[in-house]
């Protein structure tokens, strides 16, 4: 009677023993195919990091902040964000009541101000600007003098038609 009680246990614990064996190597099998399935998309998400990355690169070459002879201009001044300080000084435009001054469109839905600034370089801004209905955008001469003050000139603009 003890023999086959340490048979049936043995025969108990082989069967325990192979089903692990086989749930193991299921679950290897998987861990692995998961592993693989992320390795992938994570080569997908690198390139796709990448190429953003050299997109916004490209994008940032008109931009002050990146171009070292534009800043040059500005040294003396020992401004810390001298594109920073240039935009405030523009949008401090949009404080006079009704339209912004360098806006030459009267506003049809409210007044026309001035909302997204890039700075080119040391002496063009391209903004866009709107009243809440219509839009369009400008390209803004500007000249940053050592007293620190700016003065704005437009030079084009454009405001799209509403469709």
């Amino acid at each position: 009677m003890k023999s086959k009680i340490f048979l049936y246990l043995f025969v108990f614990a082989l069967l325990i023993a192979l089903y692990q064996f086989m749930s193991a190597d299921t679950m290897v099998k998987e861990t692995t195919s998961k592993i693989q399935s992320l390795e992938s998309e994570r080569v997908l998400l690198k390139d796709s990091i990448q190429k953003l990355h050299l997109k916004m690169l490209e994008i940032e070459y008109f931009s002050l902040e990146n171009n070292d002879d534009a800043l040059a201009y500005y040294d003396h001044l020992n401004i810390k964000n001298i594109s920073r300080y240039i935009a405030d000084k523009l949008l401090e435009t949009n404080e006079t009541k009704g339209d912004n001054p360098l806006v030459p469109y009267e506003g049809m839905d409210g007044d026309f101000k001035i909302n997204k600034i890039k700075i080119l370089n040391h002496k063009w801004i391209l903004t866009d600007f709107s009243d809440g209905q219509y839009w369009g955008e400008l390209l803004i001469k500007y000249e940053l003098k050592d007293d620190l003050s700016v003065d704005f000139t437009l030079q084009d603009n454009l405001l799209y038609a509403k469709e």
